[in-house]
Order: C-alpha cells, then structure tokens, then sequence
C-alpha cells in the first residue's frame, strides 16, 4: 500500500467514524506529512468541537500557522497553550522555534530549554546547534554523562567509566514463577534464549544459537518490564536495562556513543539480557524525521542489532513499546527485532495468578481470587496492583482507628476494583485504528484477534 492509498484509507475510515479523535490524530498527522494544511486544520478543529482542551490539536493548528508563516497567529495561540498546559513539552518547543524565527534567541533558549527538561527525548536540530557553542562542551558533555549515570563531579575525578556502567547490570531474583499467566510468551523467550542454553548442541545443529531480538507490545501496565527481569532470573542471566537517558545526549555524535558501550557492556557480561523500555521514542520510523542527528542514531541502532562488528551471541534484546506504529520497519527485519510478540490485558486465569501473587504477604481473609478476577476484565496487571493498593490504604485507614490489624476481605478488593476504570481502554481505543486502518503487513492482526474484529 501506497504513503498515499494510506492517506486515503484514513479518509474513508473518518466517513464511517467523523467523531473518533485518535483517528482524526492519525488523518492530521498524516496531511502534515504530505503537506495538506487545510486537511490537517480541519481535522485539529474537528477534535476541537469534541474535546475542547486537547493540548495536541491546538499545537497542530499553531505548527500550521507557522508553516504557513502566520507568526504572530501562531505566537498569541503558543502561549496561550504553554500558559493552559505548562507541563506540555510540545508547546515549548514550538515556542522556541517562533522565537528562534523572530530573532528573540535568549527566550528560544529558555523555551527550549524547558521542553528538553519536561521530555529529554525533545529535540530541534537548529536550535540544539545554536544552543550548543563548541566552547565548553567537552565539560558540559562530561556532566551530561555523569549525572545520567547518578555520578557527581568528585565521584567522577576517582572512578573509572568501565566501572559506572558495570554498576547498571544487575542479576535479578525473579523469575517465570513471579509473572503470572502470558504463558504463550514466555514460551517464545525460552526459544530465543533458554532452551538454546540447556540444549546448545541441537540448536547448533540447526544453525540456530542463543540470543536475537523480541519486541513486545502491548498496553502499558501488563507487565512487559516484569517478564523481562523475571527472563533474566530464570537462566540467572546479566541484566541491563537501557533508559532514554542512559542513551540520549545534547550533543552530536554523543548518543550513538553511549548506545555502543551499552551493547558491549551486554556482549561482554552474557549471558545477558539487554532490555529497552519505551523503544518506539529510539526507533522512530526515519520517514517521520527531519533531524539528521536522529537518523544517525536510528542507523547506529540497526548495525548494533546486526552485529557485524561485534557478535550477539548470548545476548537476548527485549524491545518493549506502547506504540509499535511508530517504529522504523526495518527493525522487524530477521536478525533484528524477528520476534514481536502482543503482550495485552490478562485474561481471566493470568488474572487469578496475578491476584493470588498480589495477596501474598498482606493480610488478606478468605480471598476468592476467581470471583475477583471475574469482575475485573480489562484491568492490566497493574490496574490490579492499584486495586490493591487503593484497597489496602481504605482498610488501613479503619486499623488505625481501631488500633488492630483488620484483615482485607474480597468485598472490600471488589468495592475498589468497581471505583476503578481499566488504563488500558484508552490504549485500545488507538490501537484498533492503527489494525483496522494501518496494518497493511498484518503485523497488528493480534489485536483485531484480541477484539474479536474480523477484517
């Protein structure tokens, strides 16, 4: 399918659909992509008409003013979004932008700056370079590093950088036995990197060895990180795990630096898992970029996972996302990320397994984990940590009243499961738009599965 076919799905999606806003998102982004304004526009103001206060529609319509060179539109509609919602990164980016484009650099800077510290994944080619003088920057990038590694400047005079990045591998305890239900995909992983260390002879007769690449996706809060520290523990493996801020750095050419040492740091400690949260924000499809500094990064990415310098044996690389969508499909080539597994809501026996995990330890009375389970379709394994929780907190609220442990009862999980509303909702939601309307490989058939959507 064609970038501009797919335009036109989405066209014939919104006939059906005018008032879906994660859809009329996708069409907008979409337009501005191929440089339809007014088709973009129209779709902003339409999410405007049925959610007012959306902090992304009203950016997209000031990006389109300023595209449009309208300013000083642009400018009165930025600040009145930065002012509405000062913690939307977005907005002060574009702020900069306008002020870097009027000439006003100190403000650009200062609005710059502060969408760098609200997401450091933020990043504006022009205004990196101004703001980024060669003078000092060796000092500067010194710093960066350090304080991404939880160093200060005298811990940093009398410790080596080989020793700061040890002290990120850890040996976790956990293992399948901790992670309740998703059998499927722990079956997957001990294809990868389990069996093929109990059996290395039959695996080497079929040409296959330990180590690879899995991508896991799903809703957020349904454990994706937990399987990855509990396949570490199970082969009693290394375990790293790679933050955006391990990996990100202000300056060129920095980030691909610290990318490399990661991936050795895993190569010479395997067997090893190498896990990366949030892979989507360092695998962006490189079509959606118009940072070169972003793309090198990309690149640095795939040849990593290649190993052509330096071979992946041993290491197993978790990806996990909430948004496979926006991932550069060269990364689910084979010898990359071949495996991408659907990680969604427990069903109804993973459910049962994760309460009676969640039970252990507290003082809970005649618990009927299968009644519970029951009502709470849709909750992700933490949405039930929040049950929990929440629960928890009201009835110790009544102990200390009566000065006496008072011991948690079904009714009392089933009254706080009820106030609650699944987070995963909201996840569906745009994920269905991307299956039905964007899954042209059907890599995203798991989800209509999921739904019981017949395409």
């Amino acid at each position: 399918m064609t970038e501009k076919s797919s335009l036109d799905s989405l066209r014939e999606a919104l006939q059906g659909s005018p008032d879906n806003i994660p859809l009329l998102k996708m069409f907008a982004q979409a337009c501005l992509d191929h440089w339809s304004l007014p088709e973009a526009r129209q779709a902003y103001e339409r999410i405007l008409q049925l959610r007012p206060d959306d902090p992304q529609a009203k950016i997209g319509i000031a990006w389109i003013l300023f595209k449009m060179g309208k300013t000083s539109e642009a400018s009165v509609r930025v600040e009145s979004i930065v002012q509405a919602h000062p913690d939307f990164a977005p907005g002060w980016l574009l702020a900069s932008k306008l002020a870097f484009s009027e000439g006003n650099l100190e403000q650009a800077k200062q609005s710059y700056g502060k969408a760098k510290e609200l997401d450091p994944t933020v990043y504006d080619e022009a205004l990196q370079i101004k703001f980024a003088p060669e003078t000092n920057r060796e000092h500067q990038t010194v710093e960066l590093l350090n304080a991404a590694n939880g160093w200060t400047a005298n811990e940093n005079s009398s410790r080596g950088s080989d020793d700061s990045l040890e002290d990120l591998m850890e040996q976790p305890q956990l293992t399948f036995k901790d992670v309740g239900g998703m059998e499927t995909i722990k079956e997957e992983i001990r294809m990868k990197i389990i069996y093929p260390q109990k059996n290395p002879h039959l695996f080497k007769a079929y040409g296959k060895g330990m180590g690879g690449g899995v991508l896991l996706y799903g809703p957020p809060g349904c454990g994706k990180t937990l399987l990855s520290r509990a396949t570490a523990g199970e082969i009693e493996a290394n375990f790293l795990s790679i933050g955006l801020h391990q990996i990100l750095d202000m300056y060129i050419g920095n980030s691909e630096k610290n990318l490399h040492q990661l991936f050795e740091l895993a190569r010479m400690n395997k067997p090893s898992i190498l896990f990366i949260d949030e892979i989507d924000a360092l695998a962006a499809n490189r079509t959606d970029l118009k940072q070169s500094a972003a793309r090198t990064l990309i690149n640095q990415f795939l040849a990593e996972l290649d190993g052509g310098v330096h071979s992946n044996e041993g290491v197993l690389i978790l990806g996990a996302t909430n948004a496979p969508w926006h991932m550069d499909p060269a990364f689910r080539r084979p010898g990359r990320f071949d495996r991408i597994i659907f990680v969604p809501t427990p069903d109804e026996k993973a459910r049962i397994e994760i309460i009676e995990l969640l039970a252990k330890d507290k003082p809970v009375a005649q618990l009927d984990a299968r009644m519970l389970a029951n009502k709470t379709e849709g909750f992700s394994g933490a949405d039930l940590r929040a049950v929990f929780e929440t629960c928890a907190e009201a009835v110790l609220s009544r102990a200390l009243k009566e000065n006496r442990i008072i011991p948690i009862s079904t009714e009392d999980l089933l009254r706080s499961a009820r106030s609650m509303v699944p987070s995963s909702r909201a996840w569906f939601e745009s994920a269905k738009n991307y299956a039905l309307f964007a899954n042209q490989s059907g890599l995203y058939d798991p989800i209509l599965a999921y739904l019981g959507i017949k395409k």
